[in-house]
């Protein structure tokens, strides 16, 4: 038999006819299948999360059949209590599927440290915008007898006498100690 004659002949177009019908009841089996078990048209609301702590957001989340994940802690605000909530993806009220990882950013318990630059010797027009670019603050100037005027002769934190390279927490306040240009 030749090729166009097999595909002219009945059992041809049978066996087309069934394969055709076998492929639509398959596809419509597997969309209802889809539809039960991704649960289609079933959301979850996202509860606002910031601002709560690690505690009562497990709470939350397993009434709500959600997941969390922690990523990091970023930097501290002081306007959230420590190892709270600060952040968290997918945002408050967003629509998601059950069992949906929450990504939650927590308040660290407090600043990070940084290390107190070498500023002694210069002028205090350089030392400020140095203290200032690491989030110092710069707290009470006291003068002293020396040559240099406005040269950084000292540091303290909290009555505290620092030497360079000391950590510090970001938004210490750093005392300086000023030569007043007498000998």
């Amino acid at each position: 038999m030749s090729i166009v004659k097999f595909l002219t002949s009945k059992v041809f177009f049978k066996q087309l006819a069934l394969a055709i019908v076998a492929i639509v009841v398959l596809s419509f089996l597997i969309l209802k299948w889809l539809n039960v078990t991704t649960n289609h048209g079933e959301f979850v609301t996202v509860p606002d999360l910031k601002g709560k702590s690690l505690e009562t957001v497990e709470i939350e989340l397993n009434d709500n059949d959600l997941r969390m994940e922690i990523q990091d802690s970023a930097n501290y605000n002081p306007n959230y209590p420590k190892y709270s909530v600060i952040e968290q993806n997918p945002v408050a009220g967003a629509q998601v599927k059950e069992n949906r990882k929450i990504y939650l950013i927590l308040n660290p318990s407090g600043y990070r440290k940084v290390e107190v630059p070498n500023i002694l010797k210069r002028t205090f027009r350089q030392a400020k915008p140095q203290l200032e670019a690491l989030e110092f603050k710069i707290g009470e100037i006291t003068y002293i007898d020396n040559i240099g005027k406005d040269v950084v002769l000292g540091l303290k934190h909290k009555g505290k006498t620092l030497k360079p390279g000391t950590m510090l927490p970001l938004t210490s306040t750093i005392d300086l100690v000023l030569g007043n240009g007498n000998r």
